[in-house]
């Protein structure tokens, strides 16, 4: 997916220009994978630009760094105040916000200590990260990240290795999405996004553990309950994905995405689930600036 450079990339303390953002071939984490990030959405509502749960996102960007031994150079409210401040620069109303820390230059040796921490926010236009109305999904034949292996809850940037082999296969064989499982056999998440089924009424995702437990998964079970339905977090079978009324997936690029088909199984006849919908035009009201209930998720760049 193409990106449309803007203007400034804010780097170590400075703005800079995008084309001037750059790094050492002999950085640390460009070749062992110790990065943390976030992926952020910001949105064009009728008080101005919104970012969508930048704090939560923030937390969890800290958290990331911390479980690869990163002690972050900056607080929480000081990059909470420079996304603010790089989206102000760049003008754009809406898009995709990447907070990245990572250790940088001229250290080797898989053992990080010693190397410079590097912090840096890219912001840019974006839109659907699944351009479907609904797409395919297969089981890859990768499983996902054993949660004894690494922190399976830290975004970090390596833990994405798992993701590009799953893409790379399941497109292959004309497939939209990956689907993994766990260590266990069971149902894990997308290569990317969180997956939640629904089952006579009942939304139903995958417990923590093997997952990333995603800030779009926790937004959309809160809503779920507040629209009146049951929602359960339990293990889940791809017998029973298979037989599920509707499934649909949630992540911060993606945001809520129908699910028409898994493997050679068609669900929901191939369309639309009532739930899914009503859930989907729900998030979008919310991060529209249209639902004054939920105006806390919201930070607006003033």
């Amino acid at each position: 997916m193409k990106l449309k450079p803007t203007k400034y990339i804010w780097m170590d303390g400075k703005f800079v220009q995008w084309k001037n953002a750059t790094v050492h071939l002999i950085t640390h984490t460009l070749h062992y994978g110790a990065g943390a990030f976030e992926g952020v959405r910001f949105y064009d509502t009728p008080k101005g630009t919104a970012v969508f749960r930048l704090a939560d996102h923030t937390k969890r960007l800290f958290y990331s760094a911390k479980a690869i031994g990163v002690k972050m150079p900056y607080s929480q409210k000081q990059i909470n105040e420079v996304v603010v401040k790089l989206l102000k620069k760049n003008g754009v109303k809406s898009g995709y916000i990447r907070p990245l820390v990572w250790y940088g230059e001229g250290h080797m040796g898989v053992n990080p200590k010693g190397a410079p921490i590097n912090v840096a926010i890219a912001s840019w236009p974006w839109g659907a990260y699944l351009a479907q109305e609904s797409i395919k999904m297969m089981t890859s034949s990768f499983i996902r990240i054993h949660p004894q292996s690494t922190v399976a809850d830290a975004k970090i940037n390596g833990h994405y290795a798992n993701s590009i082999q799953a893409v790379l296969e399941v497109k292959k064989k004309g497939f939209d999405e990956a689907l993994f499982l766990d260590y266990k056999g069971n149902v894990a998440e997308g290569a990317a996004e969180n997956i939640f089924m629904v089952k006579k009424g009942v939304v139903i995702t995958p417990p923590v553990g093997s997952i990333l437990p995603g800030i779009t998964r926790d937004s959309i079970m809160k809503l779920a309950k507040d629209l009146g339905y049951k929602v359960i977090e339990k293990t889940i079978k791809l017998k029973d994905l298979y037989g599920a009324d509707e499934v649909f997936l949630t992540g911060t690029a993606a945001e809520v995405v129908p699910v028409r088909q898994i493997d050679k199984k068609t669900i929901a006849k191939g369309k639309v689930g009532p739930v899914t919908k009503a859930l989907n035009v729900a998030f979008m009201d919310i991060v529209a600036g249209k639902n004054q209930k939920y105006k806390k998720w919201l930070t607006y760049v003033k």
